[in-house]
């Protein structure tokens, strides 16, 4: 059997393993079904319940397996089980729950006719259900009644009701009510198979019977009942503060992370910018320069040119002369500086 973990989902699981979990599912709950028998007549045939100090088998069922249904349930379990035993070995596999004997219980006594009954319901299903046990019966061993006054009384008084709850495993099924309740909330249901269920009021759609849905208590159990309301509501809004207080919290957090997150990408944005300013910086800085050099080397373009216009006006004696005055200048400035540095000395 699978186990399935509410706190995780369950989409991600294959259909061939779920349906494969479901089925074992079931058959476990049917195998525990039969052994609970098998155990339930080792007690009664052994006498075991009088060792706690029961004295017949039904008192120990009342007492020890009240919330299981009792003795009237431990009945219907061990009948299930006599129905199986008088069948031949290749029919008893056709029966895989104690609810489907219901209806064969009455032919235990005639072994032909519920082995003719089991294989009739077989030929239509592989497994047939309680309802097709029914209807097989009914074909072998129908069932034929006068109806008294008594009887017509009773059968006027039947109502029919529907089981209009989803979740009932009953669901859209339709049968009668032919005994009284034992309670003002509930109803004892006969579907056509033969199974009587307790059902609550609140899960039957009974047009014809007004069923009471609201129950009415003594006033001390009123006054409880507001004071737990009162308590249960206060609760509620004490957990509704503390979840939206969470809440706020979880989206404040949120939000403080976030605005974090986009400061940070801003301050990177800012310093790669910073780093894009300053290379750019760079680039005019040396295209400045180099717009210096160009109108530097126009300068001196512009200036050879002139030398070479001058040099054609000119004779070469003249430009002599020029270069010895302009040799002798320089001649005599190193000659000072030697000077005032032999001064200073």
């Amino acid at each position: 059997m699978l186990t399935l973990n509410r706190s995780k989902t369950t989409s991600a699981l294959d259909y061939n393993i779920l349906n494969t979990s479901i089925q074992d599912t079931f058959t476990a709950i049917n195998r525990f079904e039969w052994q609970a028998i098998e155990e339930l007549r080792v007690m009664r045939h052994n006498g075991y319940y009088s060792d706690a100090g029961y004295a017949s088998f039904e008192d120990y069922c009342e007492n020890e397996l009240t919330k299981h249904g009792g003795y009237r349930r431990v009945r219907d379990l061990l009948s299930a089980k006599k129905v199986v035993d008088t069948l031949p070995e290749e029919l008893r596999e056709k029966i895989t729950k104690p609810s489907q004997t219901r209806s064969l219980l009455r032919l235990v006594k005639t072994p032909e006719k519920l082995n003719e009954a089991v294989a009739i319901a077989a030929k239509e299903k592989p497994f047939p259900t309680a309802s097709d046990f029914a209807k097989a019966v009914q074909q072998v061993a129908p069932t034929t009644k006068r109806a008294t006054k008594k009887q017509e009384s009773q059968t006027q008084l039947c109502n029919s009701v529907t089981v209009s709850s989803i979740s009932h495993p009953r669901y859209g099924e339709s049968g009668v009510i032919e005994a009284d309740a034992p309670n003002r909330w509930q109803q004892i249901v006969t579907f056509g198979d033969g199974e009587r269920l307790l059902i609550n009021n609140a899960d039957l759609d009974a047009p014809s019977v007004p069923l009471p849905r609201e129950r009415n208590y003594p006033p001390e159990y009123t006054e409880a009942i507001a004071a737990l309301k009162e308590q249960h509501q206060q609760e509620l809004e004490r957990l509704s503060q503390e979840l939206r207080i969470g809440l706020q919290t979880e989206a404040t957090t949120r939000a403080e992370a976030q605005v974090q997150e986009q400061i940070q990408s801003l301050q990177q944005l800012f310093k790669q910018q910073k780093e894009e300013n300053v290379q750019l910086q760079q680039r005019l800085l040396e295209m400045e320069g180099l717009q210096k050099l160009e109108i530097e080397n126009q300068q001196l373009q512009q200036r050879i040119q002139e030398l070479e216009r001058t040099v054609q006006q000119h004779p070469l004696q003249q430009w002599g002369n020029t270069m010895t005055q302009q040799a002798t200048k320089a001649l005599n400035k190193q000659v000072k500086q030697a000077l005032e540095k032999t001064i200073d000395l």
